[in-house]
């Protein structure tokens, strides 16, 4: 075992224990809470090492890292994620390799995604992502859709062909009155998701929490949270 490997395995075991806890704490089987590692920045390498280590879930936030790497790890079977904001001018690129965007916030971007995807013959599955931050007039630059736009963007991806409305998403916002209160930000994510599935039981898809705050996105609920400095390390500047 490779030194590289090594560490990834022992990353890998803390976080895994940090989720069984946090479902245990929350009364929760382990279960209902997928782990997505996010690998932006790292080598195809450390897919491979992750995928031997029983990763199946991984994302990816930029599509010029992202498309070079999942070509790179097309022989594996993973679901790659794409989590970061999405300009239209790469959705072709995306659509070519993920399985799910997570990012979906714009009926402009429903638009495309559904063309793309029509294009590639597959069916692609859309997380919106909400800014939490919206409705006080303090948003933030991570993109999502306010939560009163969620229904019009929701109705946009059922009417489109290619698309398969998931869930929700959120990055727990840095502004606003959720600022610095993550578990409160995620139960109103919960509250959204309840209010979706009401119509759309199939959405049950809520990805939440990071590698500082997973515990209070299982503790919400989450069914997915998305980590990746606590699994691969302090990431490396980009240039």
């Amino acid at each position: 075992m490779t030194d590289r490997t090594s560490e990834l395995a022992e990353n890998l075991a803390r976080v895994e224990a940090r989720i069984a806890a946090a479902c245990t704490a929350a009364g929760r089987a382990r279960e209902e809470v997928t782990l997505v590692v996010v690998t932006k920045t790292y080598p195809a390498s450390d897919v491979r090492i992750l995928h031997g280590l029983g990763v199946r879930n991984v994302a990816e936030n930029r599509d010029q890292d992202a498309a070079p790497k999942a070509a790179a790890c097309a022989d594996l079977d993973l679901t790659w994620h794409f989590v970061g904001q999405l300009q239209t001018n790469k959705v072709r690129s995306v659509v070519g390799y993920a399985d799910v965007v997570q990012s979906v916030d714009r009926l402009k971007l429903v638009s495309a995604l559904s063309v793309a995807a029509e294009k590639e013959g597959r069916e692609l599955g859309c997380l919106l992502q909400v800014a939490l931050d919206a409705e006080s007039g303090e948003r933030g630059d991570r993109g999502g859709v306010a939560p009163d736009g969620i229904e019009e963007l929701a109705a946009a991806v059922d009417a489109a062909p290619g698309l398969r409305l998931g869930g929700l998403m959120t990055v727990a916002p840095l502004a606003g009155p959720y600022a610095g209160r993550q578990r409160a930000a995620f139960d109103r994510l919960m509250d959204l998701s309840t209010a979706l599935r009401a119509t759309r039981p199939a959405a049950n898809m809520v990805s939440a929490g990071m590698s500082a705050d997973l515990e209070e996105a299982v503790a919400a609920g989450a069914t997915h949270v998305r980590v990746g400095t606590a699994v691969l390390g302090v990431r490396p500047k980009l240039g």
